[in-house]
């Protein structure tokens, strides 16, 4: 999206306001952006005590980012959803800057469904989101993914992340926070999987020392099968190399899949009033990939094997995936962002 932005030819001031404690607080200015935090909390919570503490996160937010925004004199300011950006949102809209709001996912929650009343223009992933947001204001742009994915092709990811250019490759990411249900699946049919597959586990953060303890007692054949990364900046790569790939059902999913035109099974990652189930049925609803529950994850194994037996089939889910991509997302919502900050 930047690069969409410099491409106008004007210098580009650009602030990144998250949470604390998030990977966006290491992620960011790795990348060589501004990032300021302030507090916010989910509001859809069960606990009365959880929901005033949240409340009161979310009032100091507010009133952070005013201070924020006052300061930085932002000419658009874009929200990407989630109870991160409501407070910069609001404050956006009481300091009457532009707003854009994006909606990544097929369904809306609850921040999203707050600013799009406080939104100057909506974006959105999908023509399945729009009876959701408001007509007239609101433009399908697609998901926006980074230009890895145009960089290369599958022998070249292949040869990259040094995998055999003729071996079935099962890629299994549980995100860059970890979803420890799937790494414990993967793990409980790792000699199933690694005797018909070459395996790329990125486990995240806080599994990856159980995954190599896995990795060493292993036989040699199988170790050398398997490929543990806790985190993988060449996530585009390892997309586009993998035959099959087992991930949750996040708002990334609806773009990168489709960007690496990869076939998938999708664990959707169930949470305190919010499901990313939406997201799995509406990729399985299109032919691009299989949803496997939570409660269903003693399958895995077996779901994976039997798709990475059937070529027509991966061929198939491969070109339903392709159909879904927009190369184009991050030019159009860049255009978007110039447009209203006029």
């Amino acid at each position: 999206l930047q690069a969409e932005l410099d491409a106008a030819g004007e210098a580009l001031d650009l602030l990144y306001i998250g949470v604390a404690g998030r990977v966006d607080e290491t992620i960011v200015p790795a990348e060589g952006f501004a990032f300021r935090t302030v507090p916010a909390g989910p509001l859809r919570v069960s606990s009365p005590i959880a929901f005033a503490s949240n409340l009161l996160k979310l009032a100091r937010g507010v009133s952070q980012s005013l201070g924020i925004l006052r300061s930085f004199r932002p000419d658009v300011v874009f929200a990407t959803g989630g109870y991160a950006s409501v407070p910069v949102g609001a404050a956006a809209r009481l300091l009457r800057r532009p707003l854009v709001v994006y909606l990544p996912d097929v369904t809306p929650g609850w921040a999203v469904r707050l600013l799009a009343r406080l939104a100057t223009k909506m974006t959105t992933t999908h023509e399945r989101a729009l009876r959701f947001l408001p007509a007239g204001r609101t433009e399908v742009v697609g998901y926006p993914v980074r230009d890895g994915f145009s960089r290369v092709d599958r022998a070249g990811a292949r040869t990259l992340l040094g995998l055999p250019a003729d071996a079935r490759v099962l890629l299994v990411t549980a995100g860059s926070l970890g979803a420890r249900r799937i790494n414990e699946a993967a793990w409980a049919a790792l000699p199933r999987l690694l005797e018909n597959a070459e395996l790329m586990h990125v486990t995240g953060p806080d599994d990856v020392v159980m995954a190599e303890q896995k990795r060493a007692e292993l036989p040699e054949r199988e170790r050398e099968r398997y490929h543990v990364y806790g985190y993988l900046a060449g996530m585009p790569a390892a997309m586009i190399a993998a035959d099959l790939v087992v991930c949750r059902a996040g708002a990334s999913s609806l773009g990168e899949l489709p960007a690496a035109g990869a076939p998938s099974i999708l664990v959707p990652g169930e949470y305190e009033g919010w499901s990313q189930a939406p997201n799995a049925e509406f990729m399985q609803s299109q032919g691009a990939a299989v949803v496997l529950r939570n409660a269903e994850l003693d399958h895995l194994a077996d779901t994976a094997l039997e798709l990475l037996r059937d070529d027509a089939r991966l061929a198939r889910m491969s070109q339903a995936a392709s159909s879904l991509a927009r190369p184009d997302a991050a030019r159009r919502i860049a255009s978007i962002l110039r447009e209203v900050a006029a």
